[in-house]
């Protein structure tokens, strides 16, 4: 898509309340923009391209603000403490009654997606947010990216592979990659924020042939805590 394309999809999805993928298109298209101001050299045409960037970083700025607050303010809805070798603690028992119709985007903050085991765990979230959120159709994935080694092979073939499949169930999934990302959060576009301070990795793994090795619940866990609130003011949709 051309710059003009993104920006005016950009527009759309905020309208609507798609923020976290309208503040995606901003970037891209801002992006594209800048490169064209850049080639640019009738100077009236160079003086309109720059007065469009700074009004679409503007907004976009906006929303990253609007966005930053849903993960610091809220109210405290519920703790869990998760003690070790517990079980019954599967993504749905946690945070299932969370994830709603009200759910259209949802951001994932996890610094470690390398390890088989930390995949597979993504493709049970992404099975659990998909059969529950009738009306999701985004996805961002924020984590830790693996350069030059055989692990970043396997991420990256893994991160295709399931951006095809929600892809073709209309639901758009997004990578972004930080070095500096540590802490760990879901962030759902109907208000809540769930903490959980070892991520989606709070299993142990289940011996072979017994239960745990497909139902979750059954499995016996890491100590962590999960802190879930609630900013109703904050919602995007």
């Amino acid at each position: 898509m051309s710059a003009a394309e993104y920006l005016r999809k950009a527009v759309e999805y905020d309208v609507t309340g798609r923020k976290l993928e309208s503040l995606k298109l901003y970037e891209t298209g801002i992006s594209a923009l800048f490169e064209t101001y850049k080639s640019e050299t009738d100077a009236a045409k160079k003086k309109y391209f720059q007065s469009k960037i700074s009004e679409y970083m503007k907004r976009a700025e906006e929303i990253k603000v609007k966005i930053k607050e849903r993960q610091s303010r809220g109210e405290m809805k519920e703790k869990i403490h998760i003690l070790a070798n517990g079980t019954g603690y599967g993504y749905e028992q946690i945070f299932g009654k969370y994830l709603d119709d009200g759910v259209k985007e949802i951001a994932l903050e996890e610094p470690y997606l390398r390890e088989y085991y930390q995949l597979i765990n993504l493709v049970r979230f992404c099975e659990l947010v998909v059969s529950k959120c009738r009306f999701l159709s985004y996805i961002s994935v924020t984590t830790v990216a693996i350069p030059g080694t055989s692990q970043h092979h396997d991420q990256k073939t893994a991160f295709q592979a399931l951006t095809n499949d929600l892809k073709s169930r209309n639901i758009t999934l997004k990578f972004d990659f930080s070095e500096q990302l540590h802490d760990r959060q879901i962030i759902l576009s109907n208000g809540y924020v769930i903490k959980i301070g070892r991520g989606l990795h709070y299993f142990l793994p289940a011996d072979k042939f017994c239960l745990g090795q497909y139902n979750y619940d059954f499995r016996k866990c890491k100590e962590t805590n999960v802190d879930i609130f609630y900013c109703p003011e904050n919602k995007t949709t």
